[in-house]
């Protein structure tokens, strides 16, 4: 009798991380919607004869400053992290999210260093940037490699199939 086998059935599984293209993706979608808060908060001071300065930049600054780091830390990423698929996690346990101090130190070193930031995210497995460095955190996919179908399913070169007779 002839078997027709594989010496290692195991298929091996590398997770995939998302890309500079995800995140700056994510990125677009939030600067559009930062735009549309401040337009819109605007808007709304406009209906109202005497709002004053004060109450106007802490509006502003509290829209600029806390977007990022509140939706990042409570909700695992921003609206343009959801939109995108992707999500904030820390590093260590990739399942939760980041916390607020995390957050909020992730944000400051993105918006300080802006785009070279994003110079590391193709120099390591898991696409890490800068900010993501300092802060301790990664960014995933939202749903599993499966869901995704961003898992590399590879059968190793070594394992060649094999006649044998018994």
């Amino acid at each position: 009798m002839i078997q027709l086998f594989n010496s290692n059935d195991k298929k091996m599984t590398e997770k995939i991380y998302p890309g500079v293209f995800a995140r700056v993706k994510a990125m677009t979608i939030d600067g559009i919607i930062l735009l549309v808060f401040m337009v819109a908060t605007s808007s709304l001071f406009s209906l109202f004869n005497d709002v004053p300065d004060v109450v106007r930049v802490s509006a502003f600054l509290f829209i600029f400053l806390l977007y990022d780091p509140l939706l990042t830390s409570f909700w695992g990423g921003t609206i343009g992290h959801r939109f995108t698929g992707i999500r904030v996690r820390k590093e260590q346990d990739e399942q939760s999210n980041i916390q607020f101090p995390q957050a909020v130190l992730r944000y400051i070193i993105k918006a300080l260093i802006g785009w070279i930031s994003l110079l590391t995210v193709g120099g390591n497995k898991k696409g890490k940037a800068i900010h993501d460095y300092v802060a301790g955190s990664v960014v995933v996919y939202a749903k599993s490699e499966s869901e995704l179908n961003n898992v590399k399913n590879t059968t190793p070169t070594t394992s060649l199939p094999l006649l044998t007779e018994e």
